[in-house]
């Protein structure tokens, strides 16, 4: 069983662990959106979870959800360096987030709610201006709805979906312009879904989320 040390402390993990469930597990915070713990091939795409790595007294910047654990790696998840570029990723994220958390459905268990609260910071970037697009609220199915201008663009549901045997859900374009959508767009309703709502289990904002939570439409 591997040992390494996260900011100090010696930590058993079990062979090919990846650090960020190894911290976690450990009670050691790394903020992350898009990690999926057992996932073969990690998804890497907020950059929330960057920590600095040293093995042979070199140092590197990599994502703690794609590092798997080696024998006496040392970890450093609260360096200046993180921490600026958390916020640089952070910033982005929300820059193209609408934040309505008082309508939102998800607002008692909203991932980013809990990452700005642990590292105290703003959900409304101070850096980066808004750039929310106008893009329209699927409500077609009768159990759930998406609104895209919630989504992270975090690929969970993307993941989820497939692990089903199901392909409903995956991105359309590139850049800024990268959005969550079905095939050609089409509405939910039209579908072939079972109903499941694994996707919205899954879903960290209130980007998917179940008609009965008592989420609003526009919120």
């Amino acid at each position: 069983m591997p040992s390494l040390i996260i900011d100090g402390k010696e930590i058993k993990a079990d062979p090919g662990e990846k650090i960020l469930w190894v911290a976690l597990r450990s009670g050691i915070y790394i903020p992350h959106l898009c990690a999926t713990e057992g996932a073969e091939l990690p998804f890497g795409g907020c950059r929330l979870c960057l920590v600095e790595v040293e093995i042979g007294g070199r140092r590197e910047m990599i994502p703690a959800c794609a590092e798997p654990v080696r024998e006496q790696m040392r970890v450093y998840t609260q360096t200046e360096k993180i921490a600026k570029m958390r916020r640089t990723a952070f910033e982005l994220i929300m820059s193209d987030h609408h934040i309505d958390c008082k309508n939102c459905a998800k607002r008692k268990t909203c991932e980013l709610i809990r990452i700005s609260s642990s590292l105290k910071w703003s959900l409304r970037p101070k850096k980066l201006r808004s750039l929310v697009r106008d893009l329209p609220i699927d409500d077609s199915h009768p159990l759930f709805s998406f609104d895209p201008k919630k989504c992270v663009k975090c690929a969970k549901c993307i993941r989820v979906c497939q692990r089903l045997e199901n392909s409903f859900l995956d991105f359309a374009y590139r850049g800024f312009e990268m959005v969550l959508t079905t095939f050609d767009h089409r509405p939910l309703s039209s579908l072939r879904c079972e109903s499941c709502l694994e996707c919205v289990k899954v879903c960290p904002t209130g980007a998917l989320f179940p008609k009965e939570s008592g989420g609003t439409a526009d919120g």
